[in-house]
């Protein structure tokens, strides 16, 4: 009775306040609620569904791509009648999921519903194209129908070429043919030609054509054959020419015929060739998901909406059911209706009004106060809490109203306040499984990725049925902190120190007190403490020029006495570096008589000579010495470069002791020659270098250890200048940049010194190097092993039997260590047929027999099918000592001299003849005899070994290498508990290497893995698995654990905190037996929150983790945290139709929204994401709801139109290489966008799609002076291109180093005027000339240039003659859209020369791309569309309105092509009245920019110009200005940008500031005043001189946009009536009424009151 009371009650209300209201005198059909629908799509064609499930699981595992194969072309035979969508979806996740472990299945279901593949495929459709391209018609019989498809499809590609983002077109079917076979020679149609070229594949080598390129991500089949002919079927599963191409190509692999592999392609006209659901995919349009879709409440403070009459669009039948449940203002509107369903319209109207009321800005500060807290407690205590945070923070301003009057409990409150006495209110964290992430830049994409990575760790871990709670455990491990920190153990007798801090006198007046350290000093300040805290040592050769400028610093106290470090060197013969290589690492006796041999040795003799003077004469003097030998090679005649003779240093001996010498130099200097003792010891330094692996690096520095090679550091050599400077000036005033890597090594290394002296590890009694040294030194160093770039890794699972030839490898130990636990493998891949195998094997043998404690060793024999018997022989014997007396002391003695036998008799192949088969085991067993191995046995196991079968199982092992590693014959590799290196050609791997990658894999992964398996409890797990699995352990836990970022301590503090302390302020959701763990802490009220919660949902619907939320609201609101709605767009299974085989996808859907309230549209896309809108009727800026008519839902959809490619580039002892020129293309097309480099972090982008690029330095200066660095494979050739794939949505940071070419070490990339006019004088031309003849399109693409080129002015109305002028505008909806065709008129009206626009592409509707092709070709003008994607690194705003302004000024140098030299910027709102000709060619004195100042004289302004005032008076200091700040409602409309000077200053990394603050570093140029009037500033005087007339926003009268334009420019409203009419002239097939008359002013008079629902929409 109570509820039916209630229910009447309130209906009553209702009606009686829609009587209040008004709302009946609107009809109940326009007051109907209105929903918004957004899609994105991509810009390709849809994808097969079920070639994109093949993909994503051949990311689990290659073989999982042919299982897959194999299992569906069975299951077709069974298959009959029709499947829908979901039908087929269904079978193709059952297939997939019957290959995968449970919690793989999911991550393979959502990643599939997602479409993540879809990019691989079009990948492999730009290869197919390129395939079909390529192919030579070499005779009249090709010439078929075949032929002329592919013909066609290169006229396709050719066209298409120009613009990168159709590379990946899906290619035609070439004459019906749904599938093709590439060898590199020949195309093949049908698979009988294919049987017959694979019955004639017995010489392979006969073929004079390239074979084709493979890559990391192709399919090779399992049993395909390294060095066999490569085959590449293109076609997709289903069909039935796969089924017979892939049954022909499989027999032909096992046959060792053919390298088989599959790049799936589905060609255009082949969808109703394939099965039943084949073709599902490719139907409709590819919808994404894993975006995010804003619709702000707009503030409308100035009258910035069309008035032109609203299109109508498709009436859409709302398939969203409306959730009337939820409260509004404490009405649930499910239940009225359900009473009251005779008055729906009435009540749905009043719920839309108390919608709209709700959404204001009018709460009280009181209720906003707790808003934070309340929305928390709501969350915590609701049954399902991430659902509650979602529907609050994405329909806030439905919400807050309610939230605001909801009582508080006081113990959320306190607890929530606890919590932000460790992390600040509103900050946002996430971890998953303990690894930070980028909380702010992660999308659905890499999250989903980050789970998987974790639970294909997990897969592995579960199958050893180790526990769940030991699993997490493994996931969470976290290296420490200074882990990846490896220092270079130099500790010895070998250095040479100038300097003790803590002893010499010099330093006596430095301070002794430690924790100065940690006291805060000016940049660039040193600290001078008296202790040895930093010890730089330099290894140098002394007979280098490098070497002998390393050392002039050390011989000037005050040069030392500046720097608060203690300086070294050590000394060694590079010459005598090679002799120890070529001898296996060691020193023979021959090498005692080296002198005698080698006279010319000048670095031993050097040495030798040093050690002399330094023990007879002391350090200084040794120095100086060094110093003469330096000082004789500059004063002889010829270039200062020239290389050291002995004269200079015999010389130089002779006058460093002359003054002190009892005898005659000279006769000193030959009985040194011939001493012993000295020679001993300059061997040893040498060889002291040799070991440590730093006798590669010229003239490298260690800092406390730590390696920087002489392209990092300046080791020295710059100190040479300090010396002289010292001389010359006889005061110490340092040049810090000279010296700034030297500085940049110390900085580095403070921070490291500054925490252990703050935690009191380091006190005034430690020895900082020992510390260091004995804590994470090695003694060994090679850059390969210790690299800045992620190292490869392979899974290799031997426990598990997926790899069988692992199961049948055997290791050897060092000698007594078989029993112990050994949790380091190492496998050496070698082919015994070369010499370099042969090297890796003997260090090899060498590692161990210099004992490893933790490290074991295998041997993998890469076969070459050339091998003799005696080569198959020798690997025969070495299996059968690993496998049956590894145990045997004398083992690895046997071995290596069984390898020394083999290389002195079998080496090269073609000395076969120097022994037979059985001489071969006659010499084995007589070595087994020596070594205490059983003779007998040998000679039974070699005289009836079978070469056949020997082959076939080293056949499967070259297989095998060359599936898992790429390795192809002759090539070796050493695998480290999965870790793959490839020794470098240029040098040895030695035993030394070995030991190191033992000490950084044992340090830096295994360590912490095995403190936890030695933990684990084991349960109903079979002791003898136990056993094997811990003698295993380096083979087992080779997974990589990725790099993860440590919590800040406070974090940590926090979840240390008592569970129960969290149940009134945190989520807890899961146990703690799931494998995936979510830490979080979360402010639900921030746009971060908004994101993160729909994701947060995600992860807990398809995984079930278990989740650990803290929620962080901000404590004290004034203003409402968000005014916006929000929804994250997630794929789901209703998505794929029951009825037919169509894919709806994704979309964002927002219902019942406010139809009163402006809302403005945003997309929240992934960073590398490119997006623009394709469908959108209605103005995306100024959405009014009220007034789209009839219309239910408004659609918009846009498009990934590219994926931005990023990088930064960097030039080592450089700064940036700013303007440096990069081109991108494919093989075919090397260039198809360009771009240059900013001084900022040296970053650059371009756009680009899913495929195979290439990249490369420009030609011109930018090729001419670099080369990109030599690869981290230690090849030393400098690459001409990178290649770089794009196969995912996730886009690429690409990290890239050039190098100066030499010879060109001091030309300078960007040449001055001044410097080309000389140039021009010498060569007749100049670089900035040459750059216009490669220059094309940047990022924004081309698409339009080919359009400008075909509307070229010279053949436009009016016969334009001239240069061109370029003119760049931006704009933003659809009234500054009406502005901008009425700015092009107004510019083309007054001038005749022809003129070429540039228009920012983001930001542009639908409509206005649709007219601006036929406007430019009625009128005669050329246009391009360009773009630009905001850097992650530059701090990003957040409003729209503000990043659109930052378009006009941020990215000037690298938005527009290379080849543009200058551009004017014209405001959209802006009317031109006088030639831009006279502005363009004006001259601006050498300025990159010229503005026009903000006039004056308009008085009644004076209150607004803050630039009079305060900070802004004091910055200018008289200086015009001439751009507003972005809180001010004003910008600049005007400015002439010269882009050629505007480069070469790099201006526009200055400009990534604010223009007024850049005036002090950016030369601006004043234009006259009569160039920019505005109402608003300039006074009515002087408007008849105004060029042209900018209708800037009044911040005292606010007057309406439209309504100023007609009363401020006369000539306005023709002209827009002439656009208008143009527009509805192209438009008007496509609207349904005519454009209205051109608006009177009076029209626009609106009420006063209304002024608060219209917006700041000023660009």
């Amino acid at each position: 009775m109570e509820t039916r009371f209630r229910s009447r009650f309130f209906v009553v209300i209702a009606l009686v306040f829609l009587g209040l209201c008004g709302v009946g005198s609107v009809s109940a059909e326009d007051r109907r609620p209105k929903n918004v629908q957004v899609a994105l799509q991509a810009k390709w064609s849809g994808t097969p569904l079920l070639l994109e499930a093949g993909e994503l699981l051949s990311k689990e595992w290659k073989d999982l791509f042919w299982d897959f194969i194999e299992v569906w072309l069975h299951s077709e035979k069974d298959d009959t009648g029709f499947y829908s969508a979901k039908d087929c979806l269904k079978k193709i996740l059952g297939h997939g999921r019957s290959l995968l472990w449970e919690p793989l299945a999911s991550t393979f279901e959502f990643s599939l519903t997602l479409r993540s593949a879809s990019p691989r495929l079009v990948l492999y459709r730009q290869l197919a194209e390129e395939s079909l391209s390529s192919f030579p018609l070499t005779d009249e019989s090709t010439q078929n129908s075949v032929g002329e498809e592919i013909s066609e499809t290169n006229e396709h590609l050719s066209t298409k070429n120009s613009d990168p983002i159709s590379v990946g077109v899906n290619p035609k079917s070439p004459g019906g043919k749904c599938c093709w076979v590439d060898n590199g020679s020949t195309l093949f149609f049908d698979v009988a030609d294919l049987r017959s070229w694979l019955h004639n594949t017995n010489h392979p080598t006969e073929d004079s054509f390239q074979q084709p390129e493979l890559f990391e991500f192709d399919h090779i089949h399992a049993d395909s054959k390294a060095g066999s002919p490569v085959a590449i079927l293109y076609g997709a599963l289903g069909t039935d020419c796969f089924r017979e191409f892939h049954l022909a190509l499989v027999e032909a692999s096992k046959e060792g015929k053919v390298k088989y592999v599959v790049r799936p392609v589905l060609p255009t006209g082949c969808e109703a060739k394939i099965g039943h659901c084949g073709a599902v995919g490719t139907r409709s349009s590819l919808n994404l998901g894993g975006y995010g879709v804003e619709l702000a409440l707009k503030n409308m403070e100035y009258k910035a909406l069309d008035d032109s009459t609203v299109k109508k669009g498709l009436t859409l039948e709302d398939p969203h059911t409306e959730d009337l449940s939820q409260e509004v203002r404490g009405f649930i509107f499910a239940k009225i209706l359900e009473r009251k369903p005779d008055l729906t319209s009435e009540i749905m109207a009043f719920r839309d009004h108390l919608l709209s009321t709700t959404i204001s800005d009018t709460l009280d500060v009181w209720e906003l106060k707790d808003l934070g807290h309340q929305t928390a407690q709501r969350i915590v205590q609701a049954s399902d809490p991430l659902r509650s945070m979602e529907e609050i923070n994405q329909n806030f301003p439905n919400i807050v109203s309610s939230l605001s009057r909801m009582k508080l409990n006081d113990s959320v409150k306190d607890e929530i306040t606890a919590n932000q006495r460790m992390i600040p209110p509103g900050k946002s964290l996430m971890a998953l499984n303990g690894a930070l992430i980028n909380i702010d830049d992660v999308d659905l994409y890499s999250l989903v990725d980050l789970v998987h990575q974790d639970l294909s760790l997990a897969d592995q871990f579960l199958k050893l049925k180790i526990p769940h709670t030991s699993v997490r455990k493994l996931l969470s491990t976290l290296p420490p902190s200074d882990s990846s920190t490896f220092r270079v153990d130099f500790r010895s007798s070998h250095v040479h120190y100038i300097n003790n801090i803590e002893e010499d006198s010099m330093y006596k007046r430095w301070r002794s007190n430690l924790n100065e350290i940690l006291m805060p000093v000016f940049p660039g300040q040193l600290r001078y403490i008296r202790k040895n805290l930093f010890h730089a040592v330099s290894v140098i050769d002394p007979a280098t020029i490098c070497g002998l400028e390393a050392s002039l610093c050390l011989l000037v106290k005050e040069g030392c006495h500046f720097f608060p470090m203690r300086f070294g060197v050590i000394l060694y013969s590079s010459k005598l570096i090679k002799q120890i290589e070529n001898n296996g690492g060691e020193i023979n006796t021959s090498l005692m008589e080296f002198d005698n041999l080698n006279e010319e040795d000048l670095s031993s003799l050097i040495i030798r000579l040093f050690l002399y003077v330094k023990e007879n004469h002391g350090i200084q003097t040794a120095f100086q010495f060094l110093n003469n030998i330096n000082k004789l090679r500059i004063e002889s005649d010829g270039p200062t470069d020239d290389a050291l003779e002995r004269e200079h240093v015999e010389g130089g001996f002779v006058e460093t002791i002359l003054p002190k010498a009892k005898s005659l130099p000279q006769d000193l200097l030959l009985k040194l020659q011939k001493e012993q003792t000295f020679k001993e010891l300059s061997q040893e330094t040498t060889m002291f270098v040799f070991e440590l692996g730093l006798a590669k690096l010229r003239c490298c520095l260690l800092m406390n250890g730590l390696v920087f090679d002489s392209n990092e550091a300046i080791s020295m050599c710059e100190l040479g200048e300090l010396k002289r400077y010292l001389e010359e000036n006889h005061e110490i005033t340092i040049d810090i940049l000279a010296l700034e890597a030297l500085m940049n090594a110390m900085n580095d290394e403070l921070s490291r010194i500054q925490e252990q002296v703050y935690y009191g590890h380091i006190n005034s009694h430690t020895d900082v190097l020992d510390k260091f040294l004995t804590e994470s030194g090695i003694t060994r160093y090679n850059p390969q092993i210790i690299a800045d770039g992620k190292p490869k890794f392979i899974s290799l699972t031997s426990i598990l039997g997926v790899e069988a030839v692992l199961n049948n490898v055997n290791y050897l130990h060092s000698p007594e260590t078989i029993d112990d636990l050994k949790p380091v493998t190492h496998l050496l891949a070698v082919d015994v047929t070369t010499k370099k195998g042969m090297q890796l094997l003997r260090e090899g043998l060498r590692y161990l027999i210099s004992r490893s404690k933790v490290g074991r060793l295998g041997v993998l024999f890469n076969y070459n099918h050339d091998a003799e018997v005696s080569s198959i022989l020798f690997m025969k014997v070495f299996d059968f000592t690993m496998s049956s007396y590894s145990h045997k002391k004398n083992v690895l003695d046997f071995l290596d001299q069984l390898c020394s036998f083999y290389e002195q008799n079998f080496l090269p192949m073609s000395s076969e003849a120097t022994g037979s088969t059985q001489t071969f085991i006659e010499k084995v067993s007589e070595i087994a005899d020596a070594n205490g191995l059983p003779s007998k046995t040998y000679h039974t196991a070699l005289s009836d070994f079978s070469a056949e079968n020997l082959r076939t199982h080293y056949n499967k092992v070259t297989q095998f290498l060359h599936r898992k590693l790429g390795l192809d014959l002759g090539g070796s590799a050493v695998i480290t508990n999965g870790r793959v290196m490839y020794p470098s050609d240029g040098s040895a791997f030695l035993s030394h290497d070995l030991h190191l990658l033992e000490s950084v894999e044992f340090k830096q992964r295994i360590k912490h893995i095995l403190e936890i398996i030695e933990e684990v409890k084991w349960q109903d797990v079979d002791p003898d698995i136990i056993t094997r699995l811990r003698k295993e352990i380096g083979l087992v836990w080779v997974v990589p654990f990725r790099c993860r970022s440590l919590w800040i301590e406070s974090f940590w503090w926090l979840w240390r905190k008592k569970e129960s302390k969290w149940v009134i302020s945190a989520v807890i959701l899961g146990n703690e037996n799931s494998i995936i763990h979510i830490d979080a802490v979360i402010d639900p009220l921030s746009q971060t929150g908004q994101k993160v919660s729909s994701l947060l949902r995600v992860l807990w619907k398809y995984i079930q983790p278990s989740m650990r939320i803290v929620l962080n609201p901000m404590s004290s609101l004034v203003d409402l945290p968000l005014k916006n709605y929000y929804r994250y767009v997630v794929p789901s299974m209703d998505d794929f139709s029951s009825v037919d085989q169509t894919i709806d996808g994704p979309k964002a859907f927002f219902a019942n929204m406010p139809l009163s309230k402006t809302l403005t549209m945003n997309l929240d896309v992934p960073e590398p994401w490119l997006v623009e809108p394709v469908i959108a009727i209605h103005d995306m800026d100024n959405i009014l709801l009220e007034n789209v008519g009839d219309t239910r839902t408004l659609q918009a959809v846009f498009e990934l139109e590219a994926l931005v490619l990023t990088g930064h580039c960097s030039e080592k002892d450089h700064d940036p290489p700013r303007g440096l020129q990069l081109i991108l293309g494919t093989k075919t097309t090397p260039h198809l966008v360009d771009t240059l480099v900013m001084a900022n972090l040296g970053y650059w982008q371009m756009k680009v799609s899913p495929g195979v690029w290439y990249l490369q330095l420009a030609p011109g200066r930018s090729s001419e002076l670099y080369d990109f660095k030599e690869n981290s494979d230690g090849n030393q050739q400098h690459p001409l291109s990178k290649r770089i794939t794009i196969n995912d949505l996730r886009g690429k940071v690409v990290h890239m180093e050039v190098v100066k070419k030499k010879g060109k070490e001091h030309d300078n990339l960007l040449v001055s005027d001044d410097d080309d006019s000389s140039q021009d004088d010498k060569k007749g031309n100049s670089w900035n000339s040459n750059l216009l003849k490669w220059a094309s399109g940047i990022i924004g693409g081309s698409e339009q240039s080919k359009k400008s080129k075909s509307t070229s002015l010279e053949q436009g109305k009016g016969g334009r003659q001239g240069k061109t002028i370029n003119i760049f505008s931006i704009a933003s909806g659809h009234l500054y859209e009406r502005f901008l065709k009425i700015m092009i008129l107004s510019v083309l009206k007054n001038t005749n020369r022809p003129v070429k626009f540039w228009f920012i592409k983001n930001y542009l509707s639908p409509q206005f791309k649709d007219v601006i092709p036929l406007m430019a070709q009625e009128y005669g003008f050329q246009y391009e569309l360009v773009t630009y994607k905001w850097p992650t690194w530059l701090h990003k705003q957040k409003e729209k309105q503000r990043i659109i302004w930052a378009y006009k000024i941020l990215f000037l140098d690298v938005i527009f092509p290379l080849s543009l030299e200058k551009v004017i910027f014209v405001d959209a709102d802006q009317v031109v009245r006088a030639d831009m000709g006279e502005l363009y060619d004006m001259d601006i004195k050498g300025r990159p920019l010229a503005y026009t100042p903000f006039c004056d004289n308009n008085r009644d302004m004076d209150g607004y110009r803050f630039w009079r005032q305060g900070f802004w008076k004091e910055h200018l200091r008289g200086r015009p200005y001439h751009i507003r700040l972005p809180p001010a409602d004003f910008i600049c409309a005007l400015y002439v940008v010269d882009l050629k000077k505007f480069r070469q200053t790099a201006a526009g990394d200055n400009l990534r500031d604010l223009p007024n603050y850049a005036q002090h570093t950016v030369p601006i140029f004043s234009l006259p005043q009569e160039w920019l009037w505005c109402e608003s500033w300039c006074g009515n005087s002087t408007k008849s001189k105004a060029k042209t007339i900018d209708l800037c926003n009044n911040p005292m009268t606010k007057e309406p946009k439209l309504q100023g334009a007609r009363r401020i420019v006369s000539e306005w409203v023709d002209l827009d009536l002439e656009a208008r009419q143009f527009t509805a002239k192209i438009l008007g097939d496509r609207i349904e009424e005519a454009v209205p008359p051109p608006i009177q002013s009076q029209d626009l008079i609106t009420d006063p009151s209304a002024e608060d629902l219209e917006s700041k929409a000023e660009l």
